[in-house]
């Protein structure tokens, strides 16, 4: 039995340069949310198409408010897989516990301060800079180490020129890539046609899950260290939780015996 999973971020979807497509409430969100289902609906066809037998796709997408891990226009998406929507980010891991072969990471960005990177960021605009063992990293890089955890690869990571670069420079040359905007700054892009983009990735996700790229799970070296530099003090309150330290007016870190361990503590969400 092929069970997949499909993890879904909107910066890195084809069309959306702007905060306003990605943020509820915003004037043009409704369009971004369209936008990622179409995408969505490209991964599905494809691995459906590849004979995947469970097909689970997670909303990893924090819009504010109740949209939040919702954002998928649910009388659009396709039929043949399983959708989890609600769910706070990289905290639904029972497919990854229960035995899965692979993971698609859709629509990603590249990591804060990536300046051909489109909206780049990583977990949040009051994070400046995360650390795993003194290593600048990534939200590719967190999803794909809770992924690892599991003993579970990243096959296929779609989104901009810059995310895609990243993926590779962190998981390995052998990770497949689409690429469906080349940034021109952090808010501007040149973009392949959305119904361009679907093609190729329903091409893509086809032949990853017909013919898995030799990617091992991504795993941080063990103890692992995280740290997180924030942009102003009054951010740091909200991560001093039991096992996380505050080493100076604006930074965190936690150490524990392996990267999940450790991102638990940090991340309670």
């Amino acid at each position: 039995m092929m069970r997949v999973m499909i993890w879904v971020d909107a910066e890195g979807i084809s069309g959306i340069t702007s905060w306003e497509q990605v943020l509820v409430g915003r004037s043009r969100y409704e369009e971004g949310r369209r936008l990622m289902t179409q995408e969505v609906n490209a991964a599905v066809r494809g691995a459906k198409l590849a004979g995947a037998d469970e097909i689970i796709v997670v909303d990893c997408h924090g819009a504010g408010d109740d949209a939040s891990f919702r954002n998928f226009v649910p009388e659009l998406l396709a039929e043949g897989a399983e959708y989890v929507m609600g769910a706070p980010w990289t905290t639904y891991t029972q497919p990854l516990a229960q035995g899965c072969d692979g993971v698609i990471f859709l629509g990603f960005h590249a990591k804060a301060g990536t300046k051909d990177g489109v909206l780049s960021h990583t977990v949040s605009e009051s994070w400046l800079n995360f650390f795993i063992n003194g290593e600048p990293m990534g939200e590719i890089s967190i999803c794909a180490a809770v992924c690892g955890h599991f003993g579970v690869p990243v096959w296929l990571v779609t989104g901009d020129e810059a995310a895609c670069r990243e993926a590779k420079e962190t998981l390995g040359e052998q990770v497949m890539t689409v690429c469906v905007k080349v940034g021109l700054s952090r808010f501007a892009a040149r973009c392949m046609a959305p119904q361009e983009a679907w093609r190729r990735i329903e091409i893509a996700v086809t032949e990853a899950v017909l013919h898995p790229p030799k990617v091992p799970p991504f795993l941080p070296p063990s103890p692992t260290t995280l740290r997180v530099e924030l942009t102003s003090p009054e951010h740091v309150r909200n991560y001093l939780h039991e096992g996380v330290k505050q080493v100076d007016a604006r930074t965190v870190e936690v150490t524990d015996e392996n990267f999940y361990a450790a991102w638990t503590k940090l991340w309670r969400r």
